[in-house]
């Protein structure tokens, strides 16, 4: 065989052979079906017929859960969905130990939503959203860790409740913004009552000071003319005169 073609051959197959890896992927190489290394980004060589590889994407992926049905540990049935945060840790767990991982994050993640809404009660589910999405995710990501993912998030987006509890929710929260009110007005009345009693107390015990209060209160009505006064003369006043009659 001439030289220059057996060159060209071969040129021709190490440009067929050539696969291309980006940055944020991984790939697996199979020679004649067994997993045999792992591609990392950049040009590598696969050989045809007897070598195929996988790409894997290593990025952060979201995994839109979608509405699950669940009744809360205190018998109320509700309505939650979320999202799911996660990256492949080990691009070959991903395609050795699981057929398809995002179907299988996905289905985890319903299920697990679904058990750990049951083992809550419904105020506690409402209150602690936080708390909720973190034992979700810590049970998600312990059982896949098996298949190579990391799970990074998880976000309750909605929960939704029946038309009926709703209405009572709403009562629940009318009454109590009613029961602050009338505490908040009981405690001004207090507040006033004891500032009211203490100021009267100081009067009592200051000589002259009921007189002063008397004419300064006078003096603060009296700049409208169209107002009549009438008011009892203080009993200091009258001391006062019989003390100068003695």
């Amino acid at each position: 065989m001439d030289l220059s073609i057996f060159i060209v051959i071969v040129l021709v197959v190490l440009l067929v052979s050539v696969r291309q890896i980006n940055q944020y992927e991984n790939g697996l190489k199979f020679t004649l079906g067994k997993f045999t290394g792992t591609m990392k980004p950049g040009w590598n060589i696969v050989l045809p017929i007897f070598q195929f590889y996988r790409k894997v994407d290593m990025r952060t992926k979201a995994v839109d859960v979608p509405d699950q049905e669940a009744i809360t540990k205190d018998n109320i049935s509700v309505t939650v969905n979320a999202v799911v945060y996660y990256k492949v840790s080990s691009a070959e767990k991903a395609i050795l130990e699981v057929e398809d991982f995002y179907y299988a994050i996905s289905q985890l993640a319903q299920t697990t939503m679904r058990n750990a809404v049951g083992q809550v009660e419904l105020d506690e589910l409402l209150s602690q959203r936080e708390k909720v999405s973190e034992d979700i995710r810590a049970i998600i990501d312990k059982a896949s860790d098996a298949w190579g993912i990391s799970v990074e998030n998880l976000e309750l987006k909605d929960i939704t409740l029946p038309e009926e509890m709703k209405r009572v929710i709403g009562k629940q929260a009318e009454a109590e913004r009613e029961k602050r009110s009338v505490i908040i007005k009981a405690e001004g009345e207090v507040a006033a009552a004891n500032n009211m009693a203490k100021a009267a107390e100081i009067l009592a015990n200051s000589t002259g000071a009921l007189h002063l209060r008397t004419l300064q209160s006078i003096n603060d009505i009296s700049s409208d003319q169209s107002n009549t006064i009438v008011f009892a003369l203080p009993l200091e006043v009258l001391r006062a005169f019989e003390g100068k009659n003695k």
